[in-house]
């Protein structure tokens, strides 16, 4: 699904115009990822958590010269959804 496929759903579905609709969606990404810089979790009911992981300092090897780097470490997004959403698409078929 496009962004464009979302907010015309959401559109539909809330009887809202497409304006408002992607106003709120850029709205919620800002918010998660402001939340997420300051180390804060956030839970959507029925979706799943998001969360800001922090991921240790390694070392990756560049396979056609054997060289070794340090990769820094680095904090990245995780989402973790809900058990129920988590059996839902367990349950569906995989060919559709």
């Amino acid at each position: 699904m496009s962004e464009i496929d979302l907010i015309t759903e959401l559109s539909v579905r809330l009887d809202r115009n497409k304006q408002d609709i992607e106003t709120m969606l850029v709205a919620l990404g800002d918010i998660i990822g402001t939340k997420l810089a300051n180390n804060d979790m956030i839970s959507l009911p029925g979706l799943g958590q998001f969360e800001a992981k922090k991921k240790a300092e390694r070392f990756s090897a560049n396979p056609s010269n054997s060289k070794r780097y340090l990769i820094p470490p680095k904090q990245v997004a995780v989402f973790r959804p809900v058990t129920s959403f988590k059996n839902y698409l367990k349950t569906l078929d995989i060919n559709g």
